[in-house]
């Protein structure tokens, strides 16, 4: 419904405007070409929209200050990295207390004990170990429940996110498994450690379990990075029940649907994994993860490894379980992500939901807007997706870039590479009004055209 022309007369006015407004972020980003690859510090971050991105001088709350003196309502949050709230009193108490005291010893303390009952309290799960980020713990998963299986292939849903893992960078191309566009430098085939099926479909999921060699199913509850994906009713308790006829394990990676509760989705609907890993927010932006088995599990893995060989084999981390990231995690967790911040960013993700359905609703645009707890998203479609690749098929990349351009010129930052919003325990209704009227604007313009 919007004409090519159009799209790109309105993305070179916005790409215009942007470098005008960020005379200093577009000096620092040619400084950064000289050394940084890609001129940014991340290559991923050369992606953000305008031909250049933000350079950040200060962030707190709900909201950041750029290097030219701009303000932005953060609906971004780091990809949920900052889920907490830029900078949280507690959090930085506790940062500063514990980096007085020491960063890492590779001994434990205290903070690690009352962690991990939090964790158990929250998720139901008995046993954890911590690592720096969900990458890692979901990687460690992996390679503990083939140690204890005896079984080589995971099993991963199409259009997966779970971080860098090797594993999970694999889709269906006809049916036929392969590497994902973009997996660089796979070092096999990913045919050959993975199986892919489309979230939801369970005679697909009985399909590649029946085949007896898959050591973990790794999914989130719901699809989170390829717009949202909701399970359908009775999908979880058929994944549970498959599992457990094949003596496959169940990994839940809690990353980003720590939106719907404290206990994220596990808790939310009574999930029963094998195992669960989060990161990201746990430690208000402090590089920190986790991951829990259940008691049968935690047995076996015990079991399964000499006294001799738990400081190598693949799973650890000189840095895991330091003590500057267990004191973050202990005040974000106790006092920042609770049940009463929760209570406030799940109505806030409602009101934005409701925004953004009246504004493509007025401009007559067959797309849809799809939340889950305090995360909502917009897609490019009519009907909300079932699976992955539905989800993938909705997507737009230029309709996307300039939707985050648009609202990046007018002080709102979303979820790169997606459209996604966050909601934090400092985001206020004010914030979350702002963006209906920025993208109220934006799609009307659009259908205009």
């Amino acid at each position: 419904m919007i004409a090519p022309g159009r799209l790109a007369e309105l993305q070179a006015r916005e790409e215009a405007r942007f470098r005008a407004e960020h005379p200093r972020s577009c000096e620092l980003a040619g400084r950064a070409r000289e050394h940084l690859l890609a001129g940014v510090p991340m290559h991923w971050m050369a992606k953000w929209p305008g031909g250049f991105p933000l350079f950040v001088r200060e962030a707190s709350g709900s909201r950041f200050v750029d290097v030219d003196g701009r303000e932005y309502v953060d609906f971004c949050l780091g990809d949920t990295g900052g889920m907490s709230g830029h900078a949280p009193a507690p959090t930085l108490r506790a940062i500063d207390e514990q980096a007085r005291r020491g960063i890492t010893t590779m001994l434990p303390g205290e903070d690690a004990l009352w962690v991990g009952e939090e964790l158990a309290r929250r998720f139901r799960l008995p046993k954890w170990q911590f690592a720096l980020t969900a990458t890692d713990a979901n990687r460690f998963s992996i390679r503990l429940a083939r140690h204890v299986s005896g079984r080589p292939y995971v099993l991963v849903f199409n259009w997966c996110y779970h971080g860098t893992v090797d594993e999970t960078f694999a889709t269906l191309a006809g049916g036929v498994v392969g590497p994902r566009r973009g997996n660089l430098g796979p070092p096999v085939n990913p045919a050959e450690t993975t199986r892919v099926v489309e979230f939801n479909d369970v005679e697909a999921l009985e399909r590649e379990l029946a085949h007896g060699d898959v050591a973990l199913v790794l999914t989130e509850p719901a699809l989170t990075n390829i717009g949202i994906v909701h399970p359908e009713p009775g999908f979880h308790d058929a994944l549970r029940e498959l599992t457990r006829a094949s003596g496959t394990l169940l990994a839940i990676d809690e990353t980003h649907t720590i939106c719907c509760g404290p206990g994220g989705y596990t808790a939310a609907h009574g999930l029963e994994p094998d195992i669960l890993t989060i990161g990201k927010p746990i430690a208000g932006g402090v590089p920190a993860a986790a991951y829990g088995f259940s008691a049968e599990l935690a047995e076996r893995v015990g079991a399964a490894i000499e006294l001799e060989d738990v400081d190598v084999g693949g799973v650890g981390g000189t840095l895991a379980g330091n003590a500057l990231s267990l004191a973050a995690m202990r005040a974000t967790l106790g006092e920042v992500l609770t049940e009463e911040a929760f209570a406030r960013m799940i109505p806030l993700a409602e009101r934005w939901t409701s925004g953004v359905e009246a504004g493509i609703a007025e401009a007559g645009l067959p797309w849809h807007v799809t939340r889950l707890g305090c995360r909502a998203e917009y897609l490019f479609g009519p009907d909300r997706p079932r699976s992955g690749s539905e989800a993938h098929a909705a997507g737009d990349f230029a309709l996307e870039r300039y939707m985050h351009l648009h609202a990046l010129n007018r002080g709102i930052l979303l979820t790169p590479f997606h459209n996604m919003a966050l909601m934090s325990p400092a985001t206020t209704e004010a914030d979350v009004d702002l963006h209906t009227a920025v993208f109220h604007d934006a799609v009307i313009e659009l259908a205009a055209g």
